[in-house]
C-alpha cells in the first residue's frame, strides 16, 4: 500500500473506468439529446423507457457527467490523496441515488436489460466504495 491507502493501480484504474464512462455518456447526452434520451445505450432505448424527454435537462445532465468525470479523471491521473478522496465522494453522491432510482425503476425494458443495467449501476456504486474503505482503513504506522 501507499499514502493513498489503496493500491495506485487499482485506483488508477478504477477512476479511469468511471471518468470514461461519464465522460462518453456526458458528450452524447450533451451534443444529442434526442438520440440519448430514445436510444442510450446502443439503441437499447433505457431513458426513453421513463418519459418525458426534455432537452434542456438532458443536456444539463450531460454536462454534470462531462464535469463528473474531469474531477474523476484529475484524480486517476494525479492520485493526490485528497483529490481522490473528493472524487469518490463526490461520485458516490451521484451514483447512489442515480442506482437506488433505477434499481426501483426497471419497468418497460426487458429482463435482460433489467439485469445488465442493475448489475453495472451496482457496479458504479461498488467499485468506488471498496475503494474508499480501502482508503480510509487505518494504515500500519512506519517503524
Amino acid at each position: 500500500m501507499t499514502a493513498l491507502g489503496a493500491p495506485r493501480p487499482v485506483t488508477r484504474l478504477v477512476l479511469g473506468l468511471l471518468a470514461a464512462v461519464q465522460a462518453t455518456d456526458g458528450f452524447y447526452a450533451l451534443l444529442a439529446p434526442r438520440s440519448f434520451y430514445e436510444d442510450f445505450p446502443l439503441g437499447r432505448g433505457w431513458v426513453e423507457a421513463l418519459p418525458a424527454y426534455n432537452e434542456h435537462l438532458l443536456r444539463d445532465v450531460g454536462a454534470l457527467f462531462l464535469a463528473t468525470a474531469v474531477v474523476l479523471a484529475a484524480a486517476a491521473i494525479w492520485l493526490e490523496r485528497r483529490l481522490v478522496l473528493v472524487a469518490i465522494v463526490s461520485f458516490l453522491v451521484f451514483s447512489i441515488p442515480h442506482t437506488i432510482y433505477h434499481l426501483f425503476n426497471l419497468g418497460g425494458i426487458s429482463t435482460g436489460d433489467a439485469v445488465t443495467e442493475a448489475v453495472l449501476l451496482v457496479l458504479t456504486v461498488f467499485a468506488p466504495l471498496a475503494l474508499l474503505a480501502a482508503m480510509l482503513r487505518p494504515q500500519p504506522a512506519d517503524g
